[in-house]
Formats: C-alpha cells, structure tokens, sequence
C-alpha cells in the first residue's frame, strides 16, 4: 500500500488502514442488494425502474461491454454470489466462466446456486485472490471485474495478473468506484478529508486505489494494455441507487448490517466519487525491446 496522507487518508500522523475486504462480506454474509437473485451491484439506472431491474442492467452493460461470445473463456474476479457469470451464460452462453473469490462463504453459496441450475460444467468457481488467482498463463479470452477491483490490494497489481491471464487480443472490463479527483485537502478541508479517510475504510478500499480517470488509464497503460478507454457512468448509477435506498424499504431490509453501514455515508459524500466503466485489450503482438 501506499504511504497515506493522515488519519483516515486526510493530514499528517496516524494512518487506519482499510477493513479487509473478506470481513466487510462476511459481515454482510447472504445480504444482497436485489430482491430476485442475489445481485451484488448499485446498478444502472438508464430507464431501470427498480433495484432488480437495475443490476441486472449494470450485468448486461457490462457483459455487452466485453463482447461477450460463445467463443469466449472468461475469468470473472469477485463474483459475489456469481448471480452474474449465471446471467452471462444465459444470456451469451460464453464457453467457460472461471470465477475467484476471496470470501468463502459467498463461493460457498454461489457454487450451490450454479449447481442447482446444472451449470457446473460451464461456470467453475474457485476461492482465491484477484490478484493472484493461481491460473496459468494465457488462459482467457475476457477477464471482469465488476465493482469489486476498488478492494483490491491493489488494483495495479489485479491489472498485472489480468494482463498475464489474457490471450493476445484479448479484453478486460470493469466496472468500478473511483474518486473525481485529488484527495480533499485536510488543513482546507478536513471534514471533507475526514469522511473520505473513513468511507475508506468502512468501503475496504486500500489507500493506493485512490487515483481518478486519468490516472487510472495511465496505469492500465502501463500494465501494458491498449485500446484502453476510462468512461464515467456516476450519473447513471449514484442517483439511481440514493432513490431506491431512499423509497425501498424492501433493499434497506435486505441490504441488513451492510445497508445500516451504506446509510451513514452521507449522499454528499459520493460527490468525492466517479463510477466508470473501463476496458482494456491485451495486444495482439507482444513489443520486443
């Protein structure tokens, strides 16, 4: 991790480091944020009426994003409950999905779930880290990440191992929480920096994951990826999700201790952060110095 600027990320002095990512979704156990399946994302809100209807756009956008094929092998990174890799194949029928998970109890449930569907043979799921996922070289055609990679300790280090898992041509796609620009000031600012420092931490977010867009292409840049585009979707996914924790008393209940988390960090707050979605290819031909 890099060196913090302070207390919860803000000044000089004492540093808290981020909760683990493991423990922030076993506190959260089988709590999911839809009402059918168990979808793990804020959603899409681009004429999506409710919680369900918008994280299952936020799967497809993404799935479409990557181009999903029949063809295709896909490793997807933090699949939650793997609500998504079932979607994906129903929806593009890749030929394999290979899911790594850090959090046991949620690939506990989810190879329970791909099982009573009969999709075993086709989604493989597997406890591991993101960034060292244990898989050989070369492997994929698609790797995902979708809103998980923020957790990554660190995200560079998730671009690396993705590159290294990808055949050439092959693409990476994200969808993923960021903030709009530098860290707040905290002699200017300090209840700004303050309540960053601690959505940080309650997030799971390592502290060298904070850079904005532009710094996020440069570094998947030089993890060596090409083609690489960083698109902001914050406004089609931020206002959406405040209405329905707002209106829907149905996803507070189900979001249970993690909802009671999410509703202390003030809606201001998330005026600190961009969500973007971002894709990248592995080139073709490798450049031989």
């Amino acid at each position: 991790m890099s060196e913090s600027k302070g207390a919860f990320g803000g000044g000089a002095g004492m540093t808290i480091p981020p909760l683990p990512a493991r423990w922030l979704y076993r506190i959260a156990s089988t709590h999911a944020f839809s009402e059918r399946g168990l979808y793990l994302n804020l959603g899409y809100w681009d004429g999506a009426r409710t919680i369900d209807e918008a994280c299952e756009a936020m799967v497809e956008l993404v799935g479409q994003t990557a181009g999903l094929t029949s063809a295709d092998e896909v490793v997807d990174v933090g699949f939650g409950f793997a609500e998504q890799d079932i979607f994906w194949t129903q929806r593009f029928a890749p030929r394999r999905i290979i899911g790594v998970n850090v959090t046991p109890e949620q690939v506990r449930v989810a190879r329970a779930r791909v099982q009573k569907l009969g999709l075993e043979g086709r989604i493989d799921l597997r406890e591991g880290s993101a960034t060292a996922t244990g898989l050989p070289d070369a492997c994929c055609d698609v790797v995902i990440a979708l809103e998980c990679a923020f957790h990554f300790d660190t995200r560079e280090r998730f671009f690396a191992e993705a590159a290294r898992l990808l055949r050439p041509g092959g693409r990476l796609v994200l969808a993923d929480s960021i903030p709009t620009g530098p860290d707040p000031d905290p002699w200017r600012q300090p209840l700004l920096a303050l309540l960053s420092g601690i959505a940080l931490f309650a997030l799971a977010v390592p502290r060298a994951n904070v850079y904005p867009r532009d710094v996020y292409a440069a570094k998947l840049a030089a993890a060596g990826f090409e083609g690489v585009r960083v698109e902001s979707i914050r406004d089609r996914v931020f206002p959406g999700w405040f209405r329905a924790l707002a209106e829907d008393p149905g996803l507070r209940r189900r979001l249970g201790p993690v909802g009671w988390l999410l509703r202390r960090i003030p809606e201001a707050q998330y005026e600190a952060f961009d969500y973007v979605l971002a894709v990248a290819h592995r080139p073709m031909t490798e450049t031989v110095d």
